[in-house]
């Protein structure tokens, strides 16, 4: 039998985010080339999202990450505006990821008061997405749901 290298890639990926120990059955990829977001559960696509990713292939680093932080109208502190007010660039929903060096509050999935980026490579790292659907993926992970970014 032969393997397209589609399908390597595919069974590597699952390879890669299986040994990782996660408190969720479910995970989630994120296509740079794309500017996508799927969101899987037990091992099955459930939805797909368009997102913003960085302006350089640097700025969101690929790699497969835990989520560790969870957060409600997040602050966004470099500015102090408070969360859940229109003009946070955080919008409402934070899901922080482990990125080696970082606690969860440097990169995340988070939503935007700049709809009109999603679906470019617009940020300092962060994945924006339209606010509805953050808080639609926000409700479906939980700490320790792992992320792998991708070319």
């Amino acid at each position: 039998m032969r393997l397209t290298s589609g399908l390597l890639a595919g069974l590597f990926s699952l390879a890669i985010l299986t040994s990782y120990p996660s408190l969720s059955n479910s995970y989630i990829v994120i296509d740079k080339s794309d500017n996508s977001l799927t969101y899987y559960a037990h091992n099955i696509k459930v939805k797909t999202f368009s997102v913003a990713t960085g302006r350089t292939d640097q700025d969101t680093p690929n790699g497969v990450y835990p989520v560790v932080m969870l957060v409600k109208n997040p602050w966004y502190l470099k500015k102090n505006i408070p969360g859940g007010t229109p003009e946070n660039p955080l919008g409402v929903r934070w899901i922080g990821l482990e990125v080696p060096g970082t606690d969860g509050s440097i990169y995340g999935i988070h939503g935007t008061n700049e709809p009109d980026s999603i679906g470019k490579h617009a940020s300092s790292g962060c994945v924006r997405m339209h606010n509805a659907d953050v808080t639609w993926l926000y409700e479906h992970v939980h700490v320790g749901t792992i992320v792998e970014i991708v070319e």
